[in-house]
């Protein structure tokens, strides 16, 4: 396969943690760098990494040797890093979403092509042997035609766990940007992109307390929705009913369901890249688990950069992303006017992942 493709990470908060571990791990792909607004934060972060440097953000943007900038920091720096990336002719990987609003998304998507690089983002979830095995299912008819599809995500709020919360709480966060990605991805990628979309919203409190850490017991702002419901008309005609919420307790309802004529899956959890995909057909008396039959397998959050490896656009890419963005935000224009929203953008449903492991170079 050649080099490794040559890669910095900016931003080394508590997600980064989890990248580092997938890279340390892909032969594919090379870790030349870290850089932090915290070099303290950035150097624990290098140090169980051997060859690792530790930059600060200018010299990590423009390092010759790095071919994909990785932008791991807070939503509202998403398209600062990213045109700063981008303006010294490097590719880009970010985490979701693609940026706080719409707006800077398209700035972001035009700045790369102007350039001629190439966007990824987050959630790479969608690749894993989770979404892709139901997706299989899918299209082999196994349910016949879709119908309709529930998403749901409850928990009482990140505040918690989350030893800096505040992001969570201001544009660019809230339950909808901070987890809809996950299951939009995955919604898209089993269904295609969305047409349509109605919802409704709330806020059930102005302010969070922080649960742990060195500021356990601090109130902060809350200045976004806290719970979001809504449905999205796919172009094909499916219909799905998502609910996220920062609001409640707990549910036992499925995190994804998908229903067609002929039969029923229960897809796992799409923050994660495994877990059982379970059918029910018509007539059965009880659901089966399907056999892994697609993805990658044990994977972590950053393997969607082996798509930089190759020509094209990647599958966890800029395009979906934001498409994603827009839903998102057409949903919340729906619930704070009352009326239908059409999603202005599409993409297309990204090319299905073949069964096998990164951590090899097959």
């Amino acid at each position: 396969m050649g080099q490794p493709l040559t890669v910095g990470i900016v931003g080394c908060g508590a997600i980064s943690a989890q990248y580092l571990t997938t890279i340390a791990r892909l032969p594919q792909v090379r870790l030349v760098a870290v850089a932090d607004l915290d070099p303290e934060r950035a150097r624990a972060a290098a140090e169980p990494y051997e060859g690792v440097e530790v930059l600060d953000v200018a010299e990590l943007l423009t390092d010759p040797r790095i071919q994909v900038v990785i932008n791991l920091t807070v939503p509202a720096a998403h398209a600062e890093i990213a045109l700063r990336a981008i303006a010294a002719g490097k590719d880009v990987y970010c985490e979701k979403p693609l940026a706080a609003t719409g707006e800077d998304a398209k700035r972001v998507l035009e700045a790369a092509g102007q350039a001629g690089v190439r966007v990824g983002c987050a959630p790479d979830t969608v690749l894993g042997t989770g979404i892709q095995t139901a997706r299989v299912a899918i299209d082999e008819g196994l349910i016949g035609r879709p119908v309709a599809a529930t998403a749901t995500m409850m928990t009482p709020g990140h505040e918690r766990w989350h030893p800096n919360p505040d992001f969570y709480y201001v544009p660019g966060g809230g339950p909808l940007l901070d987890m809809g990605p996950y299951y939009i991805s995955s919604l898209i990628t089993m269904l295609g992109p969305v047409a349509t979309v109605i919802g409704a919203a709330s806020r059930t409190r102005a302010k969070r307390t922080i649960g742990s850490g060195p500021r356990q017991g601090e109130a902060i702002p809350v200045t976004v929705d806290t719970h979001v419901t809504g449905v999205l008309v796919h172009e094909s005609g499916v219909l799905s009913t998502l609910v996220m919420s920062f609001d409640a307790v707990a549910t036992r309802a499925p995190n994804i369901e998908v229903h067609g004529e002929r039969g029923s899956l229960v897809v796992p959890d799409p923050n994660r890249f495994d877990g059982p995909v379970l059918l029910t057909r018509l007539g059965d008396q009880a659901a089966r688990e399907l056999p892994v039959s697609a993805g990658y397998a044990e994977a972590g959050r950053g393997v969607g950069l082996i798509d930089f490896l190759s020509e094209g656009e990647p599958r966890a890419g800029g395009a979906m992303a934001f498409h994603v963005l827009d839903v998102m935000e057409s949903l919340l224009a729906a619930a704070h006017s009352g009326r239908s929203v059409d999603v202005e953008s599409t993409c297309e449903r990204p090319a299905a992942v073949a069964f096998r492991d990164p951590a090899t170079r097959e």
